[in-house]
């Protein structure tokens, strides 16, 4: 069934708005900022001896001591996450970059196929 004169118009909007925040999108500038796999594995490492401390805190039956044992896990727990979630600057150091295999494609890229279907279809009319 065919789309109706309206139906057709709020199509091609919707296809100009998305164009045009597609394109926002993958112009937008990276920052170079990643997750190291190393604050990740600290940061771990730090919310489970932080548990721990908690959990001897809770368990203590010294009031004092069980409240700062208690409390200094809780910080270490927090300062944990916070490394895990972190992210660092720059390009992490992990040895050479691995190289692309360039694999033989008629038409290029999925986008430049894509494009150049939109700019026939654009043409058409």
């Amino acid at each position: 069934m065919p789309l109706s004169e309206q139906e057709q118009r709020l199509l091609d909007e919707m296809e100009r708005h998305l164009m045009r925040n597609d394109a926002d999108v993958v112009s937008a500038p990276r920052d170079g900022r990643t997750l190291s796999y190393r604050n990740v594995v600290y940061g771990t490492v730090l919310v489970l001896v932080g548990l721990g401390g908690l959990i001897v805190g809770v368990a203590s039956g010294i009031e004092i001591v069980s409240i700062v044992v208690g409390v200094i896990g809780f910080v270490v727990m927090l300062g944990g996450v916070i490394l895990a979630v972190t992210p660092t600057r720059g390009t992490p150091s992990a040895g050479p970059e691995p190289v692309k295999q360039s694999v033989p494609r008629s038409g290029g890229s999925f986008m430049d196929r894509m494009n150049d279907r939109w700019d026939r279809r654009q043409e058409e009319r």
